[in-house]
Order: C-alpha cells, then structure tokens, then sequence
C-alpha cells in the first residue's frame, strides 16, 4: 500500500493577513495592528498574570485601588442578567513584583453570591491575583471575551507614567463557573509597554 501526497498551498491570501502575517479568523477581522504579544494578551483565554510573568520573568503583585459591596443591575452584550446583582467592584493593577511598574489596570464586577465563600474570602481579604486563586483553588472557568479594542489613556495615564492621549488596549470578558456568571472583568495595558 502506498501513501499519495498532494502539494497544497497553506499560505493565506493577501485579504487574510493583517500586520505580523497572522492569518485572520472573525475575531481578528478589525484589530488593530498590534504585535504579536499584544494579540495573545488581547484575545487569550488563560490568566494574564501568568502571562506577564512569563513575559517579563519577574513576579507579578496585585495593588488594590478600591473594593466595595455594592448592588447593580449588569447590562452587558449576551449577558442576561436582569435582576439587581449584589457584586464586589473592583479596581486594581497588576505590577511588577520587582520593578514597582504598573502593567495592567483591571476593573472587576464580581458576583460575590456565584462564587464559592472560600474564593471570596481569600478575594477579599488576601493581595492574591485572580489567576492564582483559579489555579490555587482549582476553580474551573470559562472566559469569554465581549469586547476589545484601543482608546487614550486619559486619566489612567499616571498609573503607567504615559501621556493621557497615549493608546491603551482593553479587553473586557466574562468568567463563568459551574454554569453561573461569576465576574465580568475590563483589563487595559499601555500599547507602549509591550
């Protein structure tokens, strides 16, 4: 018995590659052009921290800016959430453990009833990244990305000692767990830093 092989081209046509020669899928029909580890912290479904830490060998520490329990309706595209929510309102950043620079501001809308008392404990009272508490507790999730893009930095700027009219790429997704939504979570970096 012998084996035919055919000779395919698998190169992607000019209307399919954007900067960087990454084919493009939907997702990727109107991004920017960024590189190549902007893309993977943009569109990846995994833990950023572990992600920067990689990135950039270094540990990466959560510095809280604000917590508080608070009640709200969400209103989010394909989220269906139409009760009022009680949730943990979160902003933090995500900063080098031996540098001291910032590398990602995330604002979080967690819903404290989905999730289980041990992880909101250690979420409230500990300076563990989200990530980590995941992966420490074993927490199985599913992400979702609902929005991505670019926009100016404005007052976020001081955080990472940029211009306020520098461009900042954002992401926005949703965390599911055991079916429930349990944190709808806005991540921006400064294009300049990666």
């Amino acid at each position: 018995m012998s084996t035919n092989y055919t000779q395919v081209s698998v190169l992607p046509t000019k209307d399919q590659l954007i900067k960087g020669n990454l084919p493009i899928s939907t997702s990727y029909a109107t991004a920017p052009s960024i590189n190549a580890f902007q893309r993977v912290l943009m569109k990846a479904n995994g833990t950023v921290t572990a992600m920067l830490e990689a990135y950039l060998a270094e540990p990466i520490q959560v510095v809280k800016l604000s917590e508080n329990l608070t009640t709200m309706k969400l209103d989010f595209p394909n989220i269906n959430l139409t009760n009022e929510e009680q949730v943990i309102a979160r902003k933090i950043l995500l900063q080098g453990n031996i540098s001291r620079r910032n590398f990602i501001y995330a604002d979080s809308l967690i819903l404290i009833n989905n999730l289980e008392e041990r992880f909101s404990s250690q979420l409230l009272n500990t300076k563990i990244p989200i990530g980590k508490l995941w992966c420490e507790q074993k927490v199985e999730t599913f992400k979702e990305i609902i929005a991505s893009g670019m926009e100016k930095a404005n007052e976020l700027s001081d955080y990472f000692c940029i211009k306020p009219e520098a461009n900042i790429l954002f992401r926005t997704y949703s965390v599911s767990s055991q079916g429930k939504i349990t944190m709808i979570i806005t991540e921006k970096f400064p294009e300049s830093h990666f």
